[in-house]
């Protein structure tokens, strides 16, 4: 039998009262370093100082420009994989934080996120095995009206043509890679911890795909949007020449006859 873990409440104020003190130290030693002045801590803290804000700042600048111009030319540079995580983990955040101070649109930016993403994860250029790429699907692209329960084996699918599923398992067949479908994020992070997959396509709508490219990090992830005639998470839809285009650029071999 499975163990449940049961951490209990003295976790959660423990981890709370020990983030509040950390934040407190280094309030107060920017509060105080102004006032006793770096020499007086030390001879060289100055220069150290200047010294780990240059490398900072030289990073970031580095991260800026390497990011910028893989996205203009479409191709890697030395450590350009990098430039995905630093996306992933440090600039999205604060594009999100700096589009709130010029009151830009969430979705506008998690597109945007999605769309540089992508150009990423190919700029990388690599090509995989049929059994090495999952195809993640959302459950709101099968029919709301169909009874079967095909989050566990999305072979349970009738294929009735009703919805995209028939198409999409239609390529899985052809090019031989894995597809789930998934009812949401913790299913998906199942199903991709189930699957182990170096290359993940999903398809899903800009909030989850831009949330799932992050949870999934460092596995790259490329994003296709679903079309929602129907509003948010009913019968949605997706573009298949778009997902066939996506197979072909990254498998290694050609599809099954």
């Amino acid at each position: 039998m499975e163990t449940v873990s049961n951490p209990g409440k003295r976790l959660f104020i423990g981890l709370i009262l020990g983030t509040s003190l950390l934040l407190c130290l280094v309030l107060v030693v920017l509060w105080v370093i102004p006032f006793i002045g770096l020499q007086n801590i030390h001879p060289l803290a100055s220069g150290l100082l200047a010294v780990a804000l240059l490398a900072l700042g030289s990073m970031i600048l580095w991260s800026s420009i390497g990011l910028v111009l893989n996205i203009l030319l479409s191709r890697s540079f030395p450590l350009s994989s990098r430039f995905r995580g630093i996306t992933i983990k440090l600039f999205l955040p604060l594009m999100t934080l700096l589009g709130r101070l010029f009151n830009i649109p969430r979705d506008d930016i998690r597109l945007s996120f999605i769309k540089v993403n992508n150009e990423l994860v190919t700029s990388e250029r690599g090509r995989f095995q049929p059994h090495e790429i999952l195809l993640l699907l959302p459950h709101c692209l099968q029919n709301s009206r169909c009874p079967r329960r095909l989050t566990y084996d999305i072979n349970h699918c009738k294929r009735c043509g009703e919805c995209p599923l028939d198409g999409l398992i239609g390529l899985a067949e052809t090019y031989g890679i894995r597809i789930a479908i998934a009812t949401g994020g913790t299913i998906a992070r199942r199903i991709v911890v189930q699957n182990k997959p170096k290359l993940i396509i999903a398809v899903a709508c800009a909030r989850d795909l831009s949330s799932g490219i992050q949870d999934t990090y460092p596995i790259p992830v490329y994003g296709v949007l679903n079309q929602r005639p129907f509003g948010p998470c009913l019968d949605t839809l997706v573009d298949l020449p778009n997902i066939e285009a996506a197979l072909q650029r990254f498998l290694a071999v050609p599809a099954r006859s």
